[in-house]
């Protein structure tokens, strides 16, 4: 009778634990690890901002009010006035929308060009892998911020070519973080039996090896959102990103520099908004490069 009872219990955990899907157990590890939580609460806080930010804005933050320039942070200006008489807090709640666009967009056009380059490197090798190897070390000689300038050089100013200059710029590294999770993935016994069995080399890498080598990019394309934020800041504090008089981040802290000792909050607050957005991305990649690591999945 023990020996049954016992064979019962034995039989209703192996059930549980092969009930128990990788998305469920994803979950679990994730809502587990606090530093992940903490990155996607700030995360999700900057897209509500984007998305709502221009509906609670109290004013608009291209109206100017000369008789209240540089206003301290008070209940009616909580971040203060710049030397316009412009509200900072609205301004800094509209700027959430152009930085977040301006990263998505940039990084998701980087990513799916990363991510093919990568696949088709690392899957086929040979002479194609030398090829696309070659040109994105050529990429990664240029210093980031001094090839997006190169771009917008050429292109000419502006928030869409700011786009297209910070993917460029993120390219090879999706590119160079594909091709190594591929190459660990390819040699594997189910890619070999899928191949045996007569696949194609398009269907292969779509279907079996893609799928995964997720884990890496998923971590690179969040910690990618948070350097593109910042390229994005770079460019308009320098003029070439998103033009006057429209609220950007960067451009906010390039016209607060020359106010610091006078109204230093014209630099604070946008500064913060910065650092409070970059955070919650790395924070969030580094947490799911902990959830994703398989040397961790049964903790």
């Amino acid at each position: 009778m023990a020996a049954s009872s016992a064979a019962t219990s034995a039989n209703a955990a192996s059930g549980l634990a092969a009930e128990r899907s990788p998305v469920k157990d994803f979950v679990r590890r994730f809502r587990r690890h606090g530093l992940a939580m903490t990155g996607l609460t700030l995360v999700l806080l900057l897209i509500f901002t984007a998305l709502f930010g221009r509906m609670v804005a109290p004013f608009d933050p291209l109206e100017m009010n000369f008789a209240s320039t540089f206003a301290a942070p008070s209940w009616t200006h909580p971040f203060g006035t710049d030397e316009f008489g412009r509200d900072i807090f609205s301004r800094v709640l509209w700027g959430a929308q152009i930085s977040l666009q301006v990263a998505f967009i940039a990084v998701g056009i980087s990513g799916t060009a990363g991510v093919l380059l990568g696949l088709v490197a690392g899957f086929l090798g040979g002479w194609l892998d030398e090829l696309i190897m070659r040109i994105m070390d050529v990429l990664f000689a240029f210093p980031a911020v001094l090839l997006a300038i190169t771009v917008m050089a050429i292109l000419g100013r502006g928030v869409g070519n700011a786009m297209i200059a910070i993917a460029i710029v993120y390219v090879p590294i999706f590119a160079r973080v594909t091709r190594g999770a591929v190459i660990s993935v390819r040699g594997r016994e189910f890619v070999t039996a899928a191949r045996a069995l007569g696949r194609q080399p398009w269907g292969l890498m779509r279907k079996h090896v893609l799928p995964n080598a997720l884990g890496p990019i998923i971590v690179q394309t969040s910690l990618s959102l948070a350097f593109a934020i910042l390229a994005e800041a770079a460019l308009s504090f320098f003029g070439l990103g998103t033009q006057p008089p429209e609220p950007s981040w960067g451009r906010m802290l390039s016209e607060g520099r020359g106010f610091l000792r006078q109204a230093p909050w014209m630099g604070i607050f946008p500064g913060l908004a910065i650092m409070v957005s970059v955070m919650g991305f790395n924070f969030l990649g580094d947490g799911l490069r902990d959830v994703l690591d398989p040397r961790k999945s049964q903790s």
